[in-house]
Parts: C-alpha cells; structure tokens; sequence
C-alpha cells in the first residue's frame, strides 16, 4: 500500500544549538499547519525558532518543487531533533583545576505531509 504523495522530509545537520532548547520549539509547531507554524516561530523567544524556521522552508520547498504539493495544504507530521556530536573544551579553574564544556550540536529534522493525508492517518 504505497502513498500516493509520501512524507517530504528537510534535514539541517550539526546545528551548533542543544538538542533540548530545540526540541522545546518543535514541541510547538508539530501537527500545525505550515502557515500556523510560521507565524509561530515568527513571535516565539527562542534564538532556537531561526534554524527550525530555515528547516521548516526547506521541507515545504521541497515538498513543493520535488512533489508539486501546495504550502497552504501542508501540515507538519514528524518535527525532532536528535543529538550530534559534543564539542569539548575546558574552562580553567582555580588551583590548576579545569571544568568540562560540552558544546552540544543536534540535527533537526521535519517532515511534512498533505492535510487530508495526516488527517487520515491520525483518525486510524
């Protein structure tokens, strides 16, 4: 049983941003609608909203010019982000003493979907 217009993915890798500040903006914007999401992480405080926003335009982009879809009709159907590799460094202390610095990386990705397609597969 193929999908006659499948999920449209967008990929951003090794975002320099923690997994768990992204993850709390794509909580936000996950089951909404393309122009309901924009507006969105238009007004929401995150510095986390940039990179999820420039995600979100590459999906719908794709979703447009591979797969002929209309941005109007699009809902967001997966929106995670998960862990990429840490940066280590060192934050000297006192008395010869050194703290760790993790600078955490993730990778986002989101998937959209046409409207009547996502609701069908919610209500099954």
């Amino acid at each position: 049983m193929a999908d006659s217009s499948p999920e449209v993915k967008a990929v951003a890798r090794y975002i320099r941003m923690s997994p768990f500040k992204v993850r709390r903006v794509l909580d936000q914007i996950r089951g909404r609608t393309y122009a309901d999401a924009l507006i969105l992480l238009e007004f929401m405080p995150y510095a986390a909203c940039e990179p999820v926003r420039k995600v979100l335009r590459s999906a719908v982009a794709n979703a447009e010019h591979n797969n002929g879809l209309d941005p109007r009709d699009l809902v967001i159907s997966q929106a995670y982000a998960d862990q990429g590799p840490v940066l280590k460094r060192f934050r000297p202390r006192a008395q010869g003493r050194a703290y760790p610095i993790r600078k955490r990386t993730c990778h986002i990705t989101i998937a959209v979907r046409p409207i009547e397609e996502a609701e069908a597969a919610t209500a099954s």
